[in-house]
C-alpha cells in the first residue's frame, strides 16, 4: 500500500547550537516522499524522502545563502538530500525505529529515526491520511559539513550535533 507525503501538512526542521549559547532552528520547505507500507510485515516497509536543499530556511537570508554555499551543502554540486528507510523495528502500536541511510553531498551514512504513530483519519474530501512524528540526532561532520569558526571566548560558532524533528502527514494512494 502506497502513501505519499503531503508537503502542505508536513515539516522537516532542525536545531543546531549557535556560539555555544543558543540554538538556531531551520527547516526545509520543499521535499517529497513515498512510503510503501507492508501491512503483514511492517518491518519490511520502505520509505524514500528527497529534500530540496536549496529550500533551507532559517529565517535569515545571509545565513541561508551561506548554508547553500560550498562551505556547507554546496547545492551547485549536491542540490538534493535523500533518506531511504531500510527497515522498521516496531516497538509497540505507537512507536517504532526507522533505520535508514541519509545521503548528503554524495556521502551516505546510517541514521535511525525514533517514530511515533499519531493516527489515521479520513478527510472531508474522502482521502485517508496518517500522521507520524520522528526525531533523531546526527553529527554534521559525518557528511562533510565541517565549516566552523573559533570564538574569541572559546568554543565554536556552529555546534556539531544537529537535532532533527519531523512531522509527516501521509496520504493513502488509491490503486
Amino acid at each position: 500500500m502506497s502513501w505519499q507525503i503531503d508537503p502542505a501538512h508536513s515539516l522537516i526542521e532542525f536545531t543546531v547550537t549557535h556560539m555555544m549559547i543558543a540554538k538556531v532552528r531551520g527547516r526545509f520547505n520543499n521535499f517529497s516522499g513515498l512510503v510503501e507500507l507492508n501491512e503483514s510485515q511492517p518491518e519490511k516497509t520502505s520509505v524514500t524522502v528527497e529534500i530540496d536543499v536549496e529550500s533551507i530556511d532559517t529565517r535569515q537570508q545571509q545565513r541561508d545563502d551561506h548554508l547553500r554555499s560550498a562551505d556547507f551543502f554546496n547545492i551547485a554540486e549536491s542540490p538534493k538530500m535523500k533518506f531511504v528507510g531500510t527497515n522498521v523495528n516496531v516497538i509497540d502500536n505507537k512507536h517504532a525505529k526507522l533505520n535508514g541511510e541519509l545521503t548528503i553531498k554524495d556521502i551516505t551514512k546510517p541514521v535511525t529515526l525514533n517514530v511515533e504513530f499519531n493516527g489515521i483519519s479520513k478527510s472531508p474530501w474522502g482521502s485517508t491520511s496518517a500522521g507520524f512524528s520522528a526525531t533523531t540526532k546526527i553529527n554534521r561532520k559525518d557528511w562533510a559539513l565541517t565549516w566552523n569558526q573559533s570564538l574569541e571566548t572559546g568554543g565554536v560558532l556552529v555546534g556539531d550535533e544537529i537535532s532533527v524533528n519531523i512531522e509527516i502527514e501521509l496520504i493513502k494512494q488509491e490503486d
